[in-house]
């Protein structure tokens, strides 16, 4: 006889009918091997990490530059790596440059250094979504499984998240490994385990994403409470805690010893975000309407994030008029899986800071629940009971009808992505002509005035050169520049406190350049924009510079809607109003002065 825990468990149905201590068998229909789903997940994000433009200045300035730095010995610092506040974690910065370290013996440049810790973090992403999509193939359905594949290969919003190196994209890993331990009953009860994954995403990552975990908690309480043992449940819950404390204990171990002092990383950024004070904290750099994730959500998962909103309602619907389909265990499991999504869009919808990085960590969970949602409709237009409308329309109909939000979603994510390359791509490809000799001895300064924030990372710079800022109309506080590596190798940038930091966005004057200092000049060009003096037309000042690599860039104030948010082909037969506009982004080149008589 199995012991109380076991019984207790196995009376606990999932949304596929799996037991704890007996998963369903994953039947034939359906199922993609996984093998399969590796390598279609592979490709996805392969692309992503060789295609996607840079979305967020922050995943430059924060992570990559600061990954550069312990690899190359300089780079750019902003003020959360002053000793004086504290709140990035170099454990993380330092795991990627492992990867850079590694790359340099067989990265010939530093720009293919950057591709390859991008193609490092998209195979992490395809081992997580394969780790997930077995676990709810297994558990739940082989069909919710399918879709949720569809969902994480095709969304613009995952084009973005897979390779991206940023804290949010890291516990978008760490949480679908969480869920997976959460999901998967296979030789008991995993709790400690996905309390760990979840825990290491807010350590390491993001500290607010630990707040996923809760649903899952609260239902191992349920369980528990009902089955009389909540001693085992307590015991699991100590064992993942006592996992999250070592990986914390690391953690401080090694910030401590990158800032020379004891440092919480989680709690300086809890503390500076919740605790900041007047003139601090995140709403100092720009807030939105409470409708800014729905709109980008509805961007970037078009069909899916309907679906995914839609799913508590069609769970409601499917329990009042088919209760045979749908009992107390399974509707508990249920709702344990869609709760994440829904908490999470709540909490930061009401933050008046937002930021599509902000959603990464939820996105498994949105593809989860729009999965669940479109497995529920295909369940009831796919009955055939001649009692009911929906069994007496013809399988040929249903199946056209069932394809129609497939296709729409697909080709829609598609033309997303293929537009947000073709767009925005330009400043990951325009630095190639410094590798030029010839080129490149016209000095060792590569400018930035008012596209400072769509630089790539100082890993499009060759060797010698160096990142440097000039006015523009931009008033708020630039990234400095970390105390380079010394003759030992050491990186005294980490424990060394800058000059002109400070937390509260306020200009630091010291930050820039004289433009007679730079050698080259990153610049862009929409016709039609008016020129100020901090923000002249450099490009056509030809007298002074002249254009060594230019490409397309979008020119958002002159493109209509469908231009901005879908690839358009640039045919003369596409009526004015849909056509894309461009402008011009540009390194440009000091002339050289002719010295000869």
């Amino acid at each position: 006889m199995p012991p109380k825990q076991s019984q207790a468990a196995s009376s606990h149905g999932s949304v596929g009918g799996a037991s704890r201590s007996n998963p369903k068998p994953v039947p034939q229909q359906f199922y993609i091997p996984l093998n399969v789903v590796f390598y279609v997940c592979l490709l996805s994000n392969t692309l992503a990490a060789s295609l996607a433009p840079i979305q967020d200045c922050d995943e430059v300035f924060n992570y990559w530059d600061p990954t550069h730095y312990l690899v190359h010995g300089y780079g750019l610092q902003t003020w959360e790596y002053s000793p004086e506040y504290s709140i990035r974690s170099w454990l993380y910065v330092s795991l990627h440059a492992g990867i850079a370290k590694l790359s340099t013996f067989v990265a010939r440049s530093k720009a293919a250094q950057f591709y390859f810790v991008r193609m490092a973090l998209a195979f992490m992403c395809t081992a997580c979504e394969t780790r997930i999509y077995s676990a709810i193939s297994r558990t739940l359905n082989p069909r919710i499984g399918v879709l949720f594949v569809m969902v994480m290969v095709f969304s613009p919003g995952m084009f973005h998240a897979s390779a991206a190196m940023l804290p949010s994209s890291f516990t978008m890993y760490t949480s679908m490994l969480g869920v997976s331990a959460f999901m998967d009953w296979r030789g008991g009860m995993k709790t400690g385990r996905g309390i760990m994954w979840f825990g290491i995403g807010a350590i390491l990552g993001w500290p607010f994403a630990g707040a996923l975990v809760l649903p899952f908690l609260l239902e191992e309480i349920a369980v528990g409470y009902f089955a009389k043992h909540l001693q085992g449940t307590l015991l699991r819950f100590i064992e993942g805690g006592i996992r999250c404390l070592i990986v914390l204990a690391v953690e401080v171990a090694t910030d401590s010893l990158y800032y020379r002092k004891l440092v919480v990383v989680p709690w300086n950024i809890v503390a500076y975000n919740v605790f900041g004070g007047s003139g601090k904290g995140p709403d100092i750099f720009g807030t939105e309407p409470w409708t800014f994730y729905f709109r980008n959500l509805l961007l970037n998962f078009n069909v899916w994030f309907i679906l995914a909103l839609s799913v508590a309602p069609l769970l409601v619907f499917q329990t009042l008029l088919r209760p045979h389909k749908t009992s107390k265990e399974t509707l508990l499991r249920s709702i344990t899986f869609i709760l994440p999504f829904y908490m999470w869009l709540g909490i930061f919808t009401v933050q008046p800071h937002k930021e599509e990085r902000f959603m990464y960590p939820a996105y498994p969970f949105l593809a989860l629940n729009a999965a669940i949602a479109f497995h529920i409709i295909l369940s009831y237009i796919g009955t055939s009971n001649p009692k009911e409308l929906i069994g007496r329309i013809p399988p040929g109909v249903k199946l056209a009808i069932a394809l129609i939000p497939v296709l729409l979603a697909t080709n829609a994510g598609l033309l997303r992505d293929f537009g947000m390359v073709t767009a925005y791509n330009a400043p990951l490809q325009i630095f190639q002509p410094l590798e030029n000799p010839t080129v490149a001895n016209r000095g060792d300064f590569v400018c930035l005035g008012k596209e400072w924030y769509r630089f790539p990372s100082s890993f499009f710079l060759p060797g010698n050169k160096r990142a440097k800022f000039i006015k523009s109309e931009f008033d708020g506080l630039l990234p400095g520049e970390f105390k380079e590596a010394d003759a030992h190798g050491l990186r005294p940038g980490t424990w060394t406190v800058p000059s002109g930091m400070n937390d509260q966005n306020h200009e630091d004057l010291g930050k820039y350049t004289n433009i007679s200092q730079c050698g080259f000049l990153i610049d862009s060009y929409f016709p039609g924009d008016e020129e100020s003096s901090l923000q002249p037309h450099y490009i056509k000042d030809k007298s002074t510079w002249e254009e060594l690599s230019c490409k397309k860039f979008l020119d958002t104030k002159r493109t209509g809607l469908i231009g901005r948010i879908i690839w358009v082909p640039d045919l003369p037969f596409i009526p004015e109003k849909y056509q894309r506009k461009w402008g011009q982004y540009c390194l440009l080149g000091r002339r050289q002065v002719d010295t000869k008589p």
